[in-house]
């Protein structure tokens, strides 16, 4: 039984370290950068190692797609159970996506552009959704308590700003005259969102 554990072990081990690979070299060189060779050649090992403990380059975008799920996850948490008023806290979670786009650009392009795999696709659809209906969710409180519009529909109203700074954010990458830095078109948007959500 101990030996077990520690083949255990070693194998999840092995499976992280290669993961840290590929997250790694997207992080350095975008998604184009994760190849199997140049996992194989960072993390160390042989390419059949990437096979038996991950699986194909499909399935190891998947992993480092799930870690950028849960990085991105841990940011709109933080943003989500601030305190502050139903504008103050809408603002924060835009904040808090910029913040992931910024500190983690590569993370952000994987979920923002996701590659054509099935489970990838469903898996940042179903983030998406959880993070969109929080965000509805405070739009409904501000609903509740007479600070924005009666006449707002949380959950369409939520997906416009997601697309909204989504969009914005995706300029930063942009390689002709369009390409900005993004803070102040944010800074506009927030304050446009804000009168726009205000009670006439």
């Amino acid at each position: 039984m101990p030996a077990e554990s520690r083949q255990s072990r070693k194998r999840a081990a092995t499976r992280e370290a290669i993961i840290d690979a590929a997250e790694a070299l997207l992080e350095t060189g975008g998604l184009d950068a994760v190849t199997l060779p140049a996992v194989s050649e960072r993390a160390d090992v042989a390419l059949q190692t990437i096979y038996n403990r991950v699986g194909t380059r499909d399935a190891v975008l998947l992993a480092v797609a799930e870690r950028a799920l849960s990085a991105n996850r841990k940011y709109m948490d933080a943003a989500y159970a601030r305190p502050g008023t139903v504008e103050q806290r809408v603002l924060a979670a835009a904040m808090a996506y910029a913040q992931f786009a910024t500190e983690r650009p590569n993370q952000f392009r994987l979920l923002s552009a996701p590659p054509d795999l099935p489970e990838a696709l469903n898996r940042i659809a179903d983030l998406t959704a959880e993070q969109n209906g929080k965000l509805a969710d405070v739009l409904r409180d501000g609903i509740a308590d007479g600070t924005i519009r009666a006449d707002v529909d949380p959950d369409v109203t939520a997906t416009l700003l997601w697309a909204a700074v989504d969009g914005i954010l995706n300029l930063t990458w942009r390689v002709d005259r369009h390409r900005t830095d993004g803070s102040e078109l944010l800074g506009l948007f927030g304050a446009i969102i804000g009168d726009g959500l205000r009670p006439r």
